[in-house]
């Protein structure tokens, strides 16, 4: 019995994937805390919080990706965060307010904002779902938010067991 060859019908298909993983922007992450420069890590004192900031040297945040958040239960005006990330504003690449994966997702969210979907237009697609780096669940939703209203058909996952969505 002669053998047939083996043949990659996915490769064959007019089939594309769509990796947000290859939207990673690479950088460290960094998370810095306000209430280290709060009285008493609770009360916004305006003349010591900018005096504190003024002392800070900020290009040791040179190409970072910032993530700025206050841990301790205070309420802060919003010009408090406002204000450090005018310093952080010649260093780091990138500032958000939040935690490190809202940091992340605003990271993504920028790089998603600059793709051009087109080449995903009237062909099926699958929306890759295994990575090796952290690719928060909104870039998923935003890219297949973006890709529905294109693709011939959006799946999820890998050639081999792709979720219709």
């Amino acid at each position: 019995m002669k053998e047939e060859p083996i043949v990659n019908r996915v490769a064959q298909s007019s089939l594309k994937v769509f990796d947000l993983e290859d939207l990673y922007v690479s950088g460290t992450r960094t998370s810095i805390d306000l209430s280290q420069w709060l009285y008493e890590g609770l009360i916004l004192r305006e003349k010591e919080f900018r005096a504190a900031l003024n002392e800070v040297d900020w290009s040791i945040y040179k190409d970072h990706h910032i993530a700025l958040n206050c841990s301790s239960e205070c309420i802060l005006p919003q010009w408090a965060f406002t204000l450090v990330a005018t310093h952080l504003s010649t260093e780091a690449r990138t500032v958000a307010v939040g935690s490190l994966e809202n940091l992340e997702t605003v990271i993504y969210e920028k790089q998603l904002a600059q793709v051009d979907f087109r080449e995903y237009a009237g062909v099926p697609v699958i929306l890759k779902g295994c990575s090796n780096k952290l690719v928060p669940q909104q870039a998923y939703l935003t890219a297949a938010v973006q890709l529905k209203k294109i693709a011939k058909k959006l799946m999820y996952g890998e050639a081999c067991s792709a979720v219709p969505l």
